[in-house]
């Protein structure tokens, strides 16, 4: 409705008084004036009347040659209509002309609308409109729109993805659907999840596997504290640290916040690469196992076996029980420094170098001696520590392990009876000055990383606490508690930064 009424060169008649020679009584001469029009666009919208999935109109924002805005959850921004004004002869995407209030545009990526005049000169805009947070939207639909209260009894559905930029989208699959988790179920409204695929898939373009995990990062209000763990994996020599993808979760039409969508702890060739006759074993507690579990005890702790499903004292529980024990009571022998038949026999050193190392930096609270401890055997082969897991309590986000515990300050899974052991073995302490320094090098790269999750989750995290409200208040078992995202992010990077620096210095005094 606007293009009919613009024309690059608008002359425009005005009036200018001009004194002759002859002084007052001269004549007035009226001259006209030409205003040159550069090329522009002034307004750019999406009205409901053109755009059914949208429930008001949406208004973007025009700064310099970028127009902004975001659409809801709910908008079908693969096919806009999109209503504007300009100043040129035509308005052109990828040299398509655009009609206004007509033409469909696919706006899931950034868009360039070009402004045409007649003479040639034209202006280009980049017209950027996020979908939603900018994150992936997982729809969880459940058979009947029944609740997710169980954590033994999964509930059918289907799930559906809406990738946005940066994902694929994925149309309904079936799924099941159970809880998981330990405090983080009974504790917190927000709940965790565990969702199992009818057959393998990728899932937003994660290795394909049927099983995966929704973290609610409920009382981390950051959210980032499992996933900077992650990324400290990713720089090690572990042979498999789980991948995460945060997501916006819808369940049955409601939005239930943002999730981090993770790997499961598991066997398998892309996930812990154990083969057929390997374990993946679980340093845990009596009162986290549940019926069905099968577990054994060393002088140290309970091991549950997580991998593969075995029976009570069957060939394979027996021998991954000796071994473990055999490993234990070597490591606690008089000659456990023994280079050839000491503890080195049985375990991989750097891993379980690597493995100490992340959850010292991070001061994991469970890693001490509670639970998600994890490692795994191949017969044949040693003992690996990994994978890393459960890092929602670190960076000093607990208040129940003692006044000291939220400080930067003081060793922690050193005092593990494991490797409060290594320790006293200056092979093994050396190893670990060395690769920490290398964790210090990279000090940097982990802050970098900070920063650019915080701005990919700053949307997100305004949508997820207007869902849940945990921002400014405490949510267990926070030790401090701020009023922004910022300021919560600001705190976890500066007890990083203070904790390898305390660190840096302590190591090296040992």
């Amino acid at each position: 409705m606007f293009d009919k009424f613009l024309h690059p060169m608008i002359i425009i008649f005005f009036s200018l008084s001009l004194l002759s020679c002859g002084g007052s009584d001269s004549p007035k001469q009226e001259i006209p004036v030409a205003v040159i029009v550069e090329p522009s666009i002034s307004r750019f919208s999406f009205l409901t009347e053109n755009n059914p999935s949208l429930t008001s109109n949406l208004n973007l924002s025009i700064s310099g040659n970028t127009i902004t805005g975001r659409f809801p959850a709910t908008a079908d921004w693969q096919s806009m209509v999109a209503t504007f004004e300009h100043t040129g002869t035509s308005l052109t995407v990828n040299d398509t002309a655009q009609t206004n209030a007509v033409s469909e545009q696919d706006f899931s990526d950034v868009q360039t609308y070009t402004v045409m005049m007649d003479d040639g000169r034209k202006l280009s805009y980049s017209v950027d409109v996020v979908a939603f947070t900018g994150l992936p939207i997982i729809y969880l639909t459940t058979s009947g729109n029944g609740p997710i209260e169980s954590k033994e009894d999964y509930v059918e559905g289907t799930v559906t993805i809406k990738g946005g930029r940066n994902f694929a989208d994925a149309p309904a699959s079936v799924m099941k659907i159970r809880g998981r988790g330990n405090s983080t179920w009974f504790l917190h409204p927000k709940k965790p999840f565990q969702m199992k695929l009818d057959e393998k898939s990728i899932f937003l373009d994660m290795p394909s596997k049927k099983k995966w995990l929704f973290l609610a990062e409920y009382s981390d209000k950051t959210m980032l504290r499992n996933t900077m763990s992650f990324e400290m994996g990713y720089l090690s020599n572990l042979e498999w640290t789980p991948k995460s993808i945060f997501a916006e979760v819808y369940v049955n039409n409601e939005y239930n916040g943002t999730y981090n969508i993770t790997e499961k702890v598991e066997e398998g060739s892309n996930r812990v690469d154990i083969g057929d006759d390997g374990f993946l074993l679980e340093i845990d507690q009596l009162n986290r196992q549940d019926q069905d579990d099968v577990y054994f005890y060393t002088d140290k702790f309970l091991v549950a076996i997580k991998e593969p499903s075995l029976d009570w004292d069957d060939e394979q529980y027996n021998y991954i029980k000796a071994h473990i024990n055999a490993f234990e009571a070597t490591l606690f022998a008089s000659s456990f420094r023994d280079p050839i038949n000491g503890y080195a026999k049985y375990m991989d050193v750097d891993s379980f170098v690597d493995w100490y190392l992340i959850n010292e930096i991070t001061k994991n609270v469970d890693s001490k001696s509670f639970s998600s401890i994890f490692f795994n055997v191949v017969p044949g082969e040693k003992i690996k520590m990994g994978p890393l897991w459960d890092f929602d309590l670190s960076f000093g986000n607990v208040d129940y392990a003692g006044d000291d515990f939220p400080k930067p300050e003081g060793f922690w899974v050193k005092d593990n009876p494991w490797f409060a052991r290594l320790f006293t073995d200056s092979a093994f302490l050396e190893k670990v000055k060395t690769r920490f320094a290398y964790f210090k090098n990279n000090e940097n790269v982990i802050m970098d990383k900070i920063d650019a999750y915080a701005v990919k989750l700053n949307l997100a995290q305004q949508e997820n606490d207007l869902k849940w409200g945990t921002l400014g208040t405490y949510v267990w078992p926070n030790p401090v508690v701020f009023d922004t995202y910022t300021e919560e992010v600001l705190h976890l990077k500066t007890w990083y930064s203070q904790r390898m620096a305390w660190l840096d210095e302590a190591l090296n005094n040992l």
